[in-house]
């Protein structure tokens, strides 16, 4: 018998007899069409060369133009000094708060109540009251305004004011609340935070001549690294600071905002530890059946969001109805917050240690009801009498303390299918706070990154959902924009509003040129002041004054001398720039 070799051997000696025919053919080849052959190779070559060429000449090298042309690594770089100031900035300001608690309570922890417990009352009444009379008198002579800045005034600032904030109103607005959450008024620490990340945005965007969007992109980078560094959640930081401030998703704006945020988380990490606000232990959907409870509880919590903004609008109306001194509305207010505490010491300060023991289920369901009445109650009254801080703590509060209360009472009624009353905590918190803010996306992901918790993804959708359509339904827009609303502009209306309520009538004018001759103000027009413009007048005041005037063109007048013009702005020029305006807001939307 033959081995596998000898079977072998024929095929291999096919195989060598082959290639040998190949190397004879090559050999014998003319060599003309070996030199065709590598012509044709060289053709082809260069057809691609010349190709990638072009491609780079009108493709890339117009993008990395454009890239260089918006300033984008300059501004990459501005996000990450951005950051990192905003980081430093929130540590200081959450050490000035505890240092000003450890004044009266003993300690610069989160643990409030706690301390507050085992104070004479005296301590507890007076705490307040003498931390609102601090306030009011640095109010009275140190504020524009009269009143600490917040998150609304940023997004003021970004609509008609070109992103700017002035240092000096922002820091004070920042001493004053830290003054304010330390002695014991009830709001939260985000949203001075924010305005300060804001502030210092603004600070640094005045110091280089950087184009419009940019300014937008940094203030929004300010935000995202304030509510990253506040809270430990990078990823709600970027989304809040689009969602809240910019208004709109761009490329071009994400990632100077992700840089800040993550920055500033890392600098937060750092110093203070990588862990969540509230650490709660895991908690499980028991069964599918509980969504019809998960979506009542979206409702209630929509009444809870409802009821504590028309607190918080009652009380500013009567605050405004009341002639006292500015320095006597903090200290009566003080007064106010320090005997509710007396009995419930628990809304004193920012309130995480009440939130954190309704999330590990440590409060009976009378206490819990209580808490959402007084709390309420006590922002309503800090916010009214000229106290600084925000509503993002206090409205996390009153969801985790609604959300408690109701798991309670889904546990009596269905015991063999209700979850823990922590979910269902878990879950106020993020409704009650998205229906508030107005920022359904973002306050989703600040419950996750706050939390830890991952698996509750769609009863959490479904909660937040219901409580901002309904609170939306009754309410029609955010607290933000309620309190924008009071100050007469309205963004809510849309982007063009923004535009009409941010250009000006110096933006399209023509000046007059030196030595020119302006003519005489338009037949009649002597007597009717509406014929006539100042240069800082919105392009909306402009547009109305061509339609009921009936000009082409309105002189604009020197507002020292209403009888000297300095200029004139036209009716085509004025639609012209709204025009350009829009587009460039369209633009900037989705690149």
């Amino acid at each position: 018998m033959s081995g596998p070799s000898d079977t072998g051997a024929p095929a291999e000696m096919g195989e060598r007899a082959k290639m040998g025919e190949r190397e004879s053919a090559e050999a014998a080849a003319p060599v003309s069409t070996r030199a065709g052959g590598m012509a044709a190779f060289r053709a082809r070559l260069q057809q691609m060369t010349e190709g990638l060429a072009a491609f780079m000449r009108l493709r890339i090298l117009p993008n990395f133009r454009d890239f260089l042309e918006d300033k984008s690594p300059f501004i990459w770089l501005l996000a990450l000094i951005i950051g990192i100031a905003v980081a430093y900035a929130a540590i200081a300001f959450r050490h000035s708060i505890g240092a000003v608690q450890y004044l009266w309570l003993g300690t610069a922890s989160e643990r409030v109540s706690t301390a507050a417990n085992a104070l004479p009352w005296y301590m507890i009444l007076a705490a307040p009251a003498l931390g609102g009379l601090i306030v009011g008198l640095l109010l009275q002579k140190f504020m524009k305004g009269l009143r600490v800045h917040g998150v609304t005034d940023v997004i003021e600032a970004k609509a008609i004011r070109d992103c700017r904030i002035d240092l000096k109103t922002g820091l004070w607005s920042a001493v004053l609340s830290a003054i304010s959450l330390g002695a014991g008024a009830s709001a939260g620490r985000e949203g001075p935070v924010v305005h300060l990340g804001a502030t210092l945005a603004s600070v640094l965007e005045d110091r280089f001549n950087l184009p419009h969007h940019a300014r937008r992109t940094l203030l929004a980078a300010g935000v995202g690294a304030a509510v990253s560094a506040s809270f430990n959640a990078p990823i709600a930081g970027v989304l809040f600071a689009h969602e809240v401030i910019l208004t709109h998703f761009a490329q071009r704006a994400f990632i100077p905002i992700v840089i800040s945020s993550v920055s500033a988380t890392l600098v937060a990490r750092f110093h203070l530890g990588n862990f969540p606000a509230f650490i709660i232990p895991e908690y499980q959907i028991t069964s599918y059946a509980e969504f019809p409870a998960f979506a009542l509880l979206g409702l209630t919590c929509a009444v809870v969001a409802i009821s504590f903004q028309f607190a918080i609008i009652l009380a500013e109306r009567t605050a405004w109805s009341v002639r006292l001194p500015l320095w006597s509305r903090p200290v009566l207010g003080g007064l106010v917050i320090g005997t509710l505490a007396l009995a419930w010491p628990q809304i004193l300060g920012v309130g995480y240690e009440a939130t954190d023991k309704a999330l590990h289920q440590q409060y009976a369901l009378s206490l819990l009801i209580s808490l959402i009445v007084i709390k309420a109650i006590a922002t309503a009254i800090t916010l009214a009498s000229r106290f600084g801080g925000g509503i993002f703590s206090p409205s996390l509060y009153l969801g985790a303390m609604t959300g408690a209360a109701y798991g309670l009472l889904a546990a009596a009624v269905f015991p063999e299918i209700a979850s823990s009353e922590g979910l269902y905590a878990i879950l106020g918190m993020g409704a009650v706070a998205s229906a508030v803010l107005g920022a359904p996306f973002s306050t989703t992901l600040i419950v996750f990154e706050l939390t830890g918790g991952y698996d509750m993804t769609i009863a959490l959708l479904l909660t937040v959902s219901i409580a901002n359509g309904l609170t939306f339904a009754v309410n029609g827009q955010s607290f933000f924009h309620w309190q924008l609303g009071t100050r007469g502009l309205f963004l809510s209306e849309g982007p063009h509003q923004e535009v009409m309520r941010k250009l000006r009538v110096a933006d399209f004018m023509k000046p007059l040129a030196p030595g020119e001759d302006p003519g005489p103000l338009p037949p009649g027009d002597e007597d009717d002041e509406r014929a006539r413009l100042l240069e800082t007048d919105t392009v909306e005041a402009a547009l109305r004054i061509f339609d009921t005037a009936g000009h082409h063109s309105v002189p604009v007048v020197d507002p020292n001398d209403p009888t000297r013009i300095i200029g004139w702005a036209g009716h085509v020029a004025a639609l012209d720039a709204f025009n350009r305006a829009l587009i460039d807001a369209h633009i900037e939307g989705h690149r």
